[in-house]
């Protein structure tokens, strides 16, 4: 009776998170799924699977890669039917980044339900662009499995669509908008390197120098991308601001 009591509430207790799992997916992704197990398993990281290549999210993440790449090429196609190839391309390359990824996961509360090893979780790696950008894509890569590219293309029209139509044009991303930048001003391509790298596989911390001849910033990120991003854009600034400058001096 002891281990028959003791049973029943773990099993109410499995129910009970089972539910709120499916209640969540269908909330977030617009479907309710008959099993749970493809979104378990793209909300898993490695540092809590079992060790088999299907028991994390790296799988999914791949397909799903290729499927939000296709359901947002077809949408801007769509969308901009008078645009080039080229802002076509700036517009995607700017919705499909890691960081815009895990901006929608953690607008949908994926946050909460990734499953994480013990120290990767005190080390905070499911708050990180990187591991919820790869849950984002691997959620997708699910609900594509499990309910078809219907269902995939309306949640991620959903879930971008305030992203969109986000400013008048497309946008630029930093890195080829220093290079223009440089290149209209005379001044040295744009140079990268890794300053340093820090913290746990599962967390890790990147520090990026970019140089444009004499001037030079260091940026860190999640990743080397994203500190290059970030490090093109601050320097970027800070060289449009000191053109007045110089025009004022030569005058």
């Amino acid at each position: 009776m002891g281990i028959g009591g003791a049973s029943r509430p773990d099993r109410a207790r499995l129910l009970s998170a089972h539910d709120e799992l499916t209640a969540w997916i269908g909330q977030a992704l617009g479907v309710v799924p008959d099993d749970p197990a493809p979104f378990v398993r793209a909300l898993t990281h490695s540092s809590h699977a079992s060790g088999q290549a299907g028991d994390s999210y790296e799988r999914l993440e791949f397909l799903g890669d290729r499927v939000l790449g296709l359901v947002m090429a077809e949408w801007l196609w769509e969308t901009f039917p008078d645009e080039p190839e080229g802002q076509l391309s700036r517009r995607f390359n700017a919705l499909v980044t890691g960081a815009v990824c895990a901006e929608v996961a953690r607008g949908i509360g994926a946050t909460a339900h990734v499953r994480l090893g013990k120290q990767a979780r005190d080390d905070g790696a499911q708050h990180g662009d990187n591991l919820l950008g790869d849950v984002m894509e691997a959620l997708l890569g699910a609900l594509y499995r499990t309910a078809g590219l219907d269902a995939a293309r309306a949640a991620v029209r959903r879930l971008w669509a305030d992203r969109i139509h986000a400013g008048d044009s497309a946008p630029q991303h930093p890195k080829s908008a220093l290079q223009e930048w440089a290149a209209a001003n005379r001044r040295a391509v744009p140079a990268y390197s890794i300053v340093d790298r820090s913290g746990p596989g599962h967390a890790p911390r990147f520090t990026v120098k970019v140089a444009v001849g004499k001037d030079e910033l260091t940026a860190e990120g999640t990743s080397k991308q994203e500190a290059e991003t970030a490090a093109a854009k601050a320097l970027l600034t800070q060289l449009k601001a000191q053109v007045p400058v110089a025009k004022r001096r030569r005058r």
